[in-house]
């Protein structure tokens, strides 16, 4: 099909690395910044592919890795002691809370599914009008336009019986705390192409001037990966910084300005705890006070005080790019994901979850 074997085509990546490795004459450390790309970097073999100057870091953007452990706990109060029918995307179920996990409490009894979209919570809410219905809406900028198309599609239909637990997270502000690191040593982006499809560029040219780096938006496929590393490894080489936009066939600067204004008219900025990280602020989505009655944290008056972080998982410097899952003493030992030290474990876009399935690395660890 196109776009699939178009991009994954051997021949075509080959002569790639090929130019990537006639070009590169030093070190260089670029950032990942989504979690579908370093899967696919994984996944694909590429990082034992690349010549040992590039060295791939993996950055914050995976939004299920980066849910506080608080906000699990929220979810789970709600769904055992306000007997909601919590509604959920699959890879929230494992991640740890402070606790337990989700699916320790739907084991316990409580009330929770697996959905694929936030309208099928609505149509849930349809059904059961007797039960209160609550969508755990985590994202990035990408999945925010269906979350607060869910809420407008429940007002427009009269359910009032439905709610949203929003977390949602932004890209350039993770970024920017990235950057601002004093430990920082990265000097280039790869930035995430399923974001910048919704949100277009804009908000990254800032960035590119304030730090001088190079960014590149780019794909999730094995020849959209490697171009764009060639493209930001010419930057680097040729002492240049500026946005440049490896998926066009995706992205226009402008954005998607539909999707855009479905999330301004029901969320607004905020300030936004991330885990392993820090308070970044601006960095989120929260609910508009218009939109209250959708707002499960406002209308269940959820008050649910921070909870430390498991001492022994270094995720955030994983997604600071300071480590690599491989430098955690507990990787595949203590950590993995039937027992999860950390959420990178177990989402679907973890670094961690993504160096267990594919690197080969617990087959070097028994040998």
């Amino acid at each position: 099909m196109k776009y699939l074997s178009e991009y994954r085509d051997p021949e075509v990546a080959q002569r790639y690395l090929e130019e990537i490795k006639k070009t590169v004459t030093q070190p260089w450390t670029i950032m990942e910044v989504c979690g579908g790309q370093t899967h696919s970097l994984v996944k694909n073999g590429i990082l034992n592919m690349l010549p040992k100057e590039v060295n791939m870091v993996h950055g914050p953007g995976c939004p299920v890795c980066v849910t506080p452990t608080s906000l699990i706990d929220k979810a789970i109060y709600l769904a055992e002691e306000k007997n909601v029918i919590l509604c959920s995307f699959g890879d929230m179920l494992r991640v740890p809370g402070s606790g337990k996990s989700l699916l320790e409490a739907k084991a316990d009894g409580a009330d929770i599914r697996v959905l694929y979209s936030p309208l099928e919570a609505v149509k849930i809410a349809e059904q059961h009008p007797e039960r209160e219905v609550v969508f755990f809406a985590v994202g990035f900028e990408t999945t925010a336009p269906a979350n607060a198309l869910s809420v407008l599609h429940a007002e427009r239909m009269g359910v009032h019986n439905y709610s949203i637990l929003a977390s949602h997270v932004l890209v350039p502000p993770a970024i920017r705390a990235v950057m601002s690191d004093p430990e920082s040593k990265i000097q280039a982006f790869l930035a995430a192409g399923h974001v910048c499809t919704i949100m277009g560029t804009g908000e990254y040219h800032p960035l590119v001037a304030e730090y001088n780096i190079p960014m590149v938006v780019t794909g999730f496929e094995p020849i959209d990966l490697l171009q764009g590393i060639l493209m930001t490894v010419k930057q680097l080489e040729a002492g240049e910084a500026k946005l440049e936009n490896q998926y066009t066939r995706m992205v226009r600067p402008e954005g998607n300005q539909n999707a855009m204004d479905i999330i301004s008219q029901v969320f607004e900025i905020t300030d936004r705890t991330w885990r392993g990280m820090t308070n970044i602020p601006e960095s989120g989505y929260q609910v508009k006070t218009a939109y209250a009655d959708y707002d499960a944290t406002k209308k269940f008056r959820v008050d649910i005080a921070e909870a430390p972080e498991n001492p022994d998982c270094i995720s955030g410097a994983i997604m600071k790019g300071l480590a690599k899952p491989n430098d955690c003493p507990n990787f595949g030992t203590k950590c993995t994901p039937e027992r999860p030290l950390g959420a990178p474990m177990v989402s679907s876009e973890g670094a961690c979850a993504a160096y267990y399935h594919f690197s080969g690395l617990l087959a070097e660890m028994e040998t």
